[in-house]
């Protein structure tokens, strides 16, 4: 069964970013270099692994400025559980901006995705 992690906030400590997720745990998931789009709730969704099943990170709006900064600074971003274990989300960069590349003036995404995403990025 695939599990779905909800970041709830964004917080920087020195030059990392750190996405604090609702319930859940990362410990023990392997990141795969994938993000997609969810353009029904706003958010991307970063793919990660456990056991050969699937785990998805969802990146809400609320956090897509803080996005942007380690986007542009080209910093590491962790998702970190309540437990304080993390995991980075290799391949963070290349990944969202490809997705932010195709998303740019792409209706397919549904035409409030494509404004927040080019207000945003």
């Amino acid at each position: 069964m695939k599990q779905k992690l909800t970041v709830v906030n964004a917080e920087w400590i020195e030059n990392e970013l750190i996405l604090e997720i609702e319930a859940g745990t990362v410990s023990g998931l392997t990141a795969i270099r994938q993000i997609l789009a969810d353009s029904d709730n706003l958010s991307f969704i970063y793919i990660a692994e456990q056991n050969d099943d699937y785990t998805y990170i969802s990146l809400p709006e609320t956090v897509w400025t803080e996005l942007k900064k380690a986007l542009d600074g080209q910093m590491r971003v962790f998702a970190s559980d309540r437990n304080h274990d993390r995991i980075e989300l290799a391949g963070f960069h290349e990944e969202l901006g490809d997705l932010i590349e195709n998303i740019r003036g792409n209706s397919n995404y549904g035409n409030e995705m494509v404004e927040k995403v080019e207000n945003i990025f």
